[in-house]
């Protein structure tokens, strides 16, 4: 994907707080903010985060070009001080993050800038595009992999993407989520994700026959051949002549590799072509399947027994189709009071799932003996002694303008990934009515936040 050039990738109203806060001398002063998931997508109960490299990538880099200088003089909206500040602006302020890849929960801040106020507000847009998307992509593509096998699970969503650059993000967060490769060659490229594919129904049609096609397919790939089986008719046709195929590349000490099902009752097709292939002894070829497949249809062939080697997954893995946005958001939680101390501050509203927590926090993770994830606990950075409740989950990742964590390979993200998704309890990881994880406020926290909602009640 290609990141945001300039800071100018933002929402207006972001400039014109902070050029009020410029007029009003209050722009430098520090304060904090939280990026945090208010719920999880797809009626689950975790989320993986992604993005969080491209973030910090982001705000390391980030400059008005001259360009950008001359279209925001052009609005006419901003003094020629605050334009001619805005030419020398940096990002000048500290973030500490989850590590890529983190698995967590509602509420618990994955994201964490302080720094001057008028900086960490006109950087929330692209925080939020930077993260929300590619993690709902890796959260899904979890899910997904969490039933079908984590070498099972071919990204092949390119062509049903939003846009290019949607395209490679999942393609990214896909293979970071569990998946073990793409079929977008561009995100092979830029990311070293292992890339494979088959061939389209066009390229069966383009020969006078189906059995012409496989034969020509297979004499120039005899060693990885997968063969597309419905274009005309599984049973009485593809499979046929796959068959056919397979035996004669037997007959030359080969194997056909696979051939693939994209359409039909999957479940029945494939019991009725793995019986076929094995009468023919061509048990070792393998079955592959694609065709709008997410997590539930997997679930339900599994329970069915079909006997599939590999999925092909697309349009509701990139699109995150049954939760195509994520609840990301990005609130102020401190700023410098007039002594130079810090004032609390939290968002209240009617409703309570839109109440952000109050203060520079940090989450810490708790296992029980057994490795598994046994609870979180957010409370007051400031609060905690040593006796920690857990390992802390935010750790510095950029300060002075330079990012602290080196980005790890994206092979060793995703198997970080696909351990800490088996260190979540089981029940928290049902496709359905999943149980809720243990997320805790800690006891100072909770006292801050019961002293401003006091206060605020009498507003």
């Amino acid at each position: 994907m290609s990141l945001p050039k300039s800071p100018i990738f933002t929402d207006l109203y972001e400039l014109t707080m902070m050029y009020v806060w410029f007029r009003s001398e209050r722009v430098n002063l520090q304060s904090c903010f939280d990026l945090f998931f208010r719920s999880c997508p797809f009626q689950g109960e975790y989320i993986v985060t992604a993005g969080i490299a491209d973030a910090l990538s982001f705000l390391k880099n980030a400059r008005f070009s001259d360009e950008d200088i001359r279209y925001i003089r052009s609005l006419q909206i901003f003094n020629d001080s605050f334009i001619n500040w805005l030419s020398n602006w940096k990002f000048d302020g500290i973030v500490h993050a989850v590590r890529e890849g983190e698995i967590v929960f509602p509420g618990e801040p994955v994201f964490r800038v302080s720094g001057p106020v008028g900086s960490c507000q006109l950087v929330e847009t692209a925080l939020l595009n930077l993260i929300n998307f590619p993690s709902l992509v890796a959260t899904k593509a979890a899910r997904i992999c969490l039933v079908a096998g984590f070498d099972t699970v071919m990204e092949f969503g390119a062509r049903r993407a939003q846009g290019p650059d949607g395209a490679l993000t999942a393609s990214r967060a896909a293979y970071l989520g569990g998946c073990m490769g793409t079929s977008n060659l561009e995100a092979g490229k830029i990311f070293g994700i292992p890339v494979k594919g088959t061939h389209a129904h066009s390229y069966v049609m383009s020969y006078p026959t189906e059995l012409e096609s496989f034969r020509r397919y297979v004499e120039v790939f005899p060693d990885t051949s997968v063969l597309l089986i419905d274009t005309y008719d599984t049973l009485q046709s593809g499979t046929v002549h796959a068959v056919q195929v397979g035996r004669e590349m037997g007959e030359q000490g080969r194997v056909l590799s696979g051939v693939r099902l994209d359409s039909g009752d999957l479940l029945s097709l494939t019991k009725k072509v793995r019986v076929t292939l094995d009468e023919a002894g061509l048990n070792r070829t393998k079955i592959v399947i694609s065709g709008d497949l997410d997590e539930y249809i997997l679930s339900s062939l599994k329970e069915g027994a079909a006997p599939v080697d590999s999925y092909g997954v697309g349009t509701r893995l990139v699109t995150g189709h049954d939760s195509p946005a994520i609840a990301g958001v990005y609130k102020m939680s401190a700023i410098e009071s007039p002594d130079g101390g810090w004032e609390m501050k939290m968002k209240v509203t009617d409703h309570s799932d839109k109440t952000s927590l109050p203060g520079i926090k940090q989450v810490y993770r708790s296992f029980d003996r057994n490795g598994m994830m046994s609870g979180d606990c957010i409370e007051l950075e400031s609060a905690i002694d040593d006796l920690a409740p857990g390992s802390p989950l935010l750790t510095l990742a950029l300060s002075n303008g330079t990012i602290i964590r080196p980005e790890k390979p994206l092979d060793s993200i995703r198997e970080e990934v696909i351990g800490s998704l088996h260190t979540i309890p089981p029940d928290v990881k049902g496709l359905t009515h999943p149980a809720r994880y243990p997320v805790s406020i800690g006891p100072e926290l909770s006292k801050i936040k019961e002293k401003l909602m006091s206060g605020y009640s009498t507003i």
